[in-house]
C-alpha cells in the first residue's frame, strides 16, 4: 500500500452498528509512501499515526492539471 499527502484512508467496518471511518493522510513517515501514515480522522479531527490493516483502502487524491 502506497499513499501520498492528501489521499484518503477508508477503514471499512464489518459490524452493522459501526460506521466506516475516513481519514486524510497529512504526513508520511517514509518518502516512498509506505505505511505508517499520519492521518487526520474526519469524524473526530484527531490526528494519529496509523498502520492500515486489511480492512483499509486508499482513495487517491486526484492529480491536478488534468482536463
Amino acid at each position: 500500500m502506497k499513499a501520498k499527502v492528501g489521499d484518503r484512508l477508508v477503514l471499512e467496518s464489518h459490524q452493522l452498528d459501526v460506521a466506516r471511518r475516513v481519514g486524510v493522510v497529512t504526513r508520511l513517515q517514509h518518502e516512498d509512501g509506505s505505511p505508517p501514515y499520519w492521518v487526520r480522522w474526519l469524524d473526530t479531527a484527531h490526528e494519529a499515526l496509523y498502520v492500515p490493516g486489511p480492512d483499509c483502502h486508499i482513495e487517491f487524491k486526484p492529480s491536478g492539471g488534468q482536463a
